[in-house]
């Protein structure tokens, strides 16, 4: 590899060597799928221990860029494991982004809106101050810290939330799936966010690193705004279904060990400040997928990034 400095400014394009971790999960699968065409290296969780500081090294040597989607995603879980996702969430984000500065090759963080409080009423902006209530959320603020304090010129944090895709399970595939099986379904009505299709983001990705834009935080969430209800009323629609099945609850029917944020809708001016749309209205962007057979009934519970 040949970086330009050693400040995280590497080729960058068709002619990148790209690295991307966690990419058996539902998010990498979809960024191979962006980076059709390219030099990519996939490394699983079987393929590559995160945590291991040798073997990140081995693993980023040669690379101008690495994406890393590897993440301790048991929201609920790390409430009692906190130790086993910081080490995953925090310590492997920093270690990744030690070894990309150390060969000059540029980071990018997947993150999440968990590292917000969920208290506000307008859209978080990418430089509101991060206050997570869950261990979840403290672990993946750990990482961003430690990524960007590792590599500040080269790394990339890219918040996303709600994700939904058709390569890991996620909960537009499991409404569907407890459709087949009731005659109505109760969804909280009181937290809000954004529905965001893996595919878009991984091209928004992709399209952040081919532009040359700056270092920094980028929210990367469909546009728009809805509540888990009208989330899942779409989903009906756009499968067919009546959505009047769908009927509306609160949280406090749904009590969870990790408390979820209430409002998870997330600014997106730091794309225009770069010369790059947003991402699509959400709810577009289900439509296509649909289209796609993205939805199809999974067997495995509902999970969130």
């Amino acid at each position: 590899m040949s970086p330009e400095s050693a400040t995280g400014s590497t080729v960058t394009g068709q002619h990148a060597k790209y690295l991307v971790t966690g990419a058996r999960g539902m998010l990498g699968s979809d960024l191979l799928e962006a980076l059709f065409g390219r030099d990519v290296t996939v490394l699983g969780r079987a393929d590559l221990d995160v945590t291991d500081r040798d073997a990140v090294f081995a693993a980023v040597e040669g690379h101008d860029v690495v994406v890393n989607a590897a993440a301790y995603t048991k929201v609920d879980d790390a409430e009692s494991h906190e130790d086993d996702a910081l080490a995953v969430n925090g310590t492997a984000a920093g270690l990744l982004g030690e070894a990309t500065a150390s060969f000059g090759a540029k980071l990018v963080q997947v993150s999440t809106d968990y590292v917000f409080d969920g208290v506000a009423t307008s859209p978080y902006p990418e430089d509101a101050p991060i206050a997570p209530v869950s261990a979840y959320g403290r672990t993946k603020a750990k990482g961003e810290r430690l990524a960007r304090a590792a590599n500040p010129d080269g790394t990339f944090i890219v918040r996303t939330a709600w994700l939904y895709g058709q390569h890991g399970p996620n909960f537009a595939k499991t409404m569907l799936k407890l459709a087949a099986d009731r005659e109505t379904l109760s969804v909280v009505d009181d937290q809000v966010g954004q529905p965001t299709w893996t595919l878009d983001l991984a091209h928004q990705i992709v399209a952040l690193l081919d532009s040359g834009a700056p270092a920094g935080v980028y929210h990367g969430t469909n546009s728009g705004r809805a509540s888990w209800y009208e989330f899942a009323q779409a989903i009906f629609q756009v499968a067919g279904l009546d959505a009047d099945r769908v009927k509306p609850t609160d949280s406090q029917a749904f009590v969870r060990p990790a408390p979820r944020p209430a409002f998870s809708v997330l600014g997106h001016d730091a794309w225009s400040r770069v010369g790059l749309a947003p991402m699509r209205l959400w709810n577009e962007a289900l439509v296509e997928a649909a289209s796609r057979g993205v939805l199809g009934a999974d067997d495995h519970a509902a999970s969130s990034r």
